[in-house]
């Protein structure tokens, strides 16, 4: 079988620096806000071209604690609104309604799958005050167009930027576009630690300054609190890891956008729509995708899903369930979505990760193109 995802095999490459980190930890005695947090938070945030990289203990709390900041900062209050894709994964609709914000969904660009900028416009009230941009699968949404907008109308931008480490749009990377952006270094993903750990990046001094109290119980002098905080901090051996693996990661993308280049020349399938690595718009723009996920759509998706584990291939589905179908918002959101809910049904998720060798690839392609719907 062909996994979807394998873990072991890409941590494997870089087990001894992975074993030597560890026990560095350990033998240093020291294991929460250490030197391993401050280097990596100072090489991440390098690596974003970011003022700033502050260490959490996952994704969700990145975003969390963003919009919680500009709370303390008096910049959001409750009730105002923060606009989002309609197709995106249930956590960013948790960390605006966690803080009391009011979601509202746009969906999506049918090529990219990414929020649409002419859509995100119209959905534009005097109760709008921020946009949360999720960058999808990899790419980059189109954040010139989404910016100029947003400054039109005088609010934040946020990043979700859990699928897209290291994505670029006319080389600027995710994590520097908006006016903060959220992390997540789950095991999966492109850059992702041995266990939950997120980060924030901003090049506002004073945003991150309240973040990284606000995941400090409130507190930036110990036991003087400033605010009603949280414990959300970046382990000591997370951050150990990730600083070995960030090494690594243009390297895993390289192979990553080689994977996407053959699965896209390969599969040939009517039955089949492949993602688009390129995004439309009235100016020329250049976008590096970075291919967390390689998603492809069918109309007979439950179909070929069988059919590939019958072919020994392993696939996902992201997300099997809309965020306004969810049981925790059925009385939240009353209006329908009919491209997200296509989405839904159609989309499926194609093995695709550092260590996936040529020959897995073929087989996947050559199960895929073996399909037929009768």
């Amino acid at each position: 079988m062909i996994q979807f995802i394998d873990l072991k095999g890409i941590n494997h490459q870089y087990r001894d620096e992975l074993m030597q980190a560890a026990i560095d930890v350990i033998e240093s005695g020291w294991y929460i806000q250490g030197a391993q947090v401050e280097a990596f938070e100072r090489e991440f945030a390098d690596y974003c071209d970011t003022n700033h990289a502050i260490g959490v203990g996952n994704g969700l709390d990145a975003l969390i604690l963003i919009f919680r900041a500009y709370k303390e900062l008096g910049k959001l209050k409750e009730g105002d609104e923060v606009i989002v894709p309609a197709n995106t994964f249930i956590a960013s609709i948790l960390a605006i309604t966690e803080n009391r914000l009011k979601p509202v969904l746009v969906e999506p660009n049918e090529q990219t799958y990414n929020l649409d900028p002419q859509l995100l416009e119209k959905l534009i009230t005097s109760k709008t005050k921020a946009i949360l941009v999720v960058h999808l699968y990899g790419q980059l949404a189109d954040m010139p167009a989404i910016i100029k907008i947003a400054r039109q109308h005088q609010l934040l931008v946020i990043e979700d930027s859990a699928q897209a480490h290291g994505a670029n749009f006319n080389n600027k990377k995710s994590g520097n576009w908006g006016d903060a952006s959220a992390f997540s270094f789950y095991p999966g993903k492109n850059l992702g630690a041995l266990g939950d750990a997120g980060a924030v990046t901003t090049n506002d001094n004073e945003l991150a300054i309240t973040i990284r109290s606000l995941g400090n119980y409130g507190s930036s002098v110990k036991y003087q609190n400033i605010y009603q905080g949280i414990n959300s901090r970046l382990d000591e051996i997370q951050a150990a890891f990730l600083r070995v693996k960030l090494k690594y990661l243009d390297k895993e993308i390289a192979h990553r956008k080689k994977v996407a280049q053959t699965y896209s020349e390969g599969i040939k399938n009517r039955l089949i729509t492949l993602p688009t690595s390129h995004i439309k718009s009235n100016i020329k723009l250049y976008s590096s995708h970075v291919w967390h996920l390689f998603v492809i759509r069918c109309k007979h998706r439950k179909a070929l899903q069988k059919h590939l584990i019958n072919q020994g291939v392993q696939t996902l589905i992201h997300y099997p369930i809309a965020s306004h179908h969810q049981k925790a918002y059925q009385s939240f959101f009353t209006e329908k979505y009919p491209l997200t809910e296509a989405i839904q049904d159609e989309l499926i998720s194609l093995p695709i990760y550092p260590v996936i060798n040529d020959k897995d690839v073929s087989r996947v392609i050559r199960a895929l193109n073996s399909f037929d719907h009768r």
